[in-house]
C-alpha cells in the first residue's frame, strides 16, 4: 500500500509518524480535558497545532469505560460549530463519532476523517462515508463503552483483533472506499485487560502487515495507571514511553492529548532514522 493517506482534502504523507491531538468537547472526558465552549476548544485546537499537532481529532460523545451516550442533537451541537470553526486552520481535521448522522454533517462542515470506534457497524454509517473522500479509522472494540471493560476475554487477542479488522476493511472495500482512504486502530483499552493489551502493542508490527497505516491511542489510559501506578494527569512520561515504543513498530499516527511530549518522541525516533542513514544534522 502507499504511505500517503488520501484524507479528505488532504494527502497525508505517512512516511514519517504524524500526530493527532485529541481535542474533546465534552464534560465527562476521563483525561480532565474537555472543552466547555467553542472559544475554549478553538484555543485548545491553536496551541495544539502550534506544539506540533499533524492532525486534530474533535470528540462531542466520551467514550470512556462506563460512559453514557449523548443524543445525536447534543453531539451535533458540539462538534459541527468546531468543525467549522477548525476549517480553515490547514490540518486536517477528524471527527470521532458513531453516529452517521454526525459523519454526515460533519463531512459537509469540512472534516478529512471519520474515527469510529465501532467500525461503521452502526445503521447509515457506512452510506455516510463510503461515497466521500474522507479518511476512514476502523477500530476494534470487544462490547460497547458502557460495559466494555466489565470482563474482556479472548482466545487470542490478537488474532481476533486482526480478524476482526480484516472483516471490516472488506466490508469498506465492498461498499466502494479504496484501500489508500482505510486506516487501523487495534483499539487499546476498549474491551481490553492490561495484558491484551500489552499483548497488541508487542506485536502491533504484525498489524502493519495488512498493509494499512496503524493509528495507536494510548495517551493517559488505564492501562498506563495500571503500569506506572500514576493517576491520569501524570501519565505525560508514559504516554511518551508507549509512543515511541508504537512507532518503533510501525504506528504511523499516535493519537494523544500530549502533543508537546510525542512531537519530542517522533524527532527522537526521526534523528536515529537519520543517524542510521549517516544524514542527521543536529538543528
Amino acid at each position: 500500500m502507499s504511505s500517503v493517506l488520501s484524507c479528505g482534502r488532504f494527502r497525508l504523507d505517512l512516511s514519517q509518524p504524524k500526530i493527532m491531538a485529541i481535542i474533546n468537547v465534552t464534560s465527562d472526558s476521563f483525561s480532565g480535558d474537555g472543552c466547555l465552549s467553542l472559544d475554549a476548544a478553538i484555543r485548545s485546537a491553536e496551541r495544539a497545532v502550534e506544539e506540533g499537532a499533524d492532525l486534530l481529532d474533535i470528540g462531542g460523545e466520551s467514550s470512556r469505560p462506563g460512559s453514557v451516550p449523548v443524543s445525536e442533537q447534543h453531539e451535533l451541537d458540539r462538534v459541527i460549530p468546531l468543525v467549522e470553526a477548525l476549517a480553515g486552520m490547514g490540518v486536517p481535521l477528524s471527527v470521532d463519532t458513531v453516529k452517521a448522522v454526525v459523519m454526515r454533517e460533519s463531512i459537509r462542515a469540512g472534516a478529512d476523517l471519520m474515527n469510529d470506534i465501532a467500525a461503521f457497524r452502526l445503521p447509515g454509517a457506512l452510506e455516510a462515508v463510503s461515497e466521500s473522500n474522507v479518511a476512514l479509522c476502523v477500530m476494534h472494540m470487544q462490547g460497547e463503552p458502557g460495559t466494555m471493560q466489565a470482563a474482556p476475554q479472548y482466545g487470542d487477542v490478537f488474532v481476533e483483533v486482526r480478524d476482526f479488522l480484516r472483516s471490516r476493511v472488506q466490508v469498506l472495500q465492498d461498499h466502494g472506499v479504496s484501500p489508500d482512504r482505510i486506516l487501523l486502530d487495534p483499539g487499546f483499552g476498549f474491551g481490553k485487560t492490561l495484558d491484551h493489551n500489552l499483548v497488541l502493542l508487542d506485536r502491533l508490527e504484525q498489524f502493519g502487515s495488512e498493509g494499512y497505516p496503524i493509528l495507536v491511542g494510548m495517551s493517559r489510559k488505564t492501562m498506563l495507571g495500571a503500569i506506572t501506578g500514576r493517576d491520569v494527569d501524570e501519565r505525560v512520561v508514559a504516554g511518551a514511553a508507549a509512543a515511541f515504543l508504537a512507532i518503533q513498530r510501525g504506528a504511523r499516527i499516535i493519537r494523544t492529548h500530549d502533543v508537546g511530549a510525542t512531537r519530542d518522541v517522533v524527532r527522537l525516533w526521526t534523528a536515529l532514522g537519520h543517524a542510521q542513514a549517516g544524514s542527521y544534522a543536529a538543528e
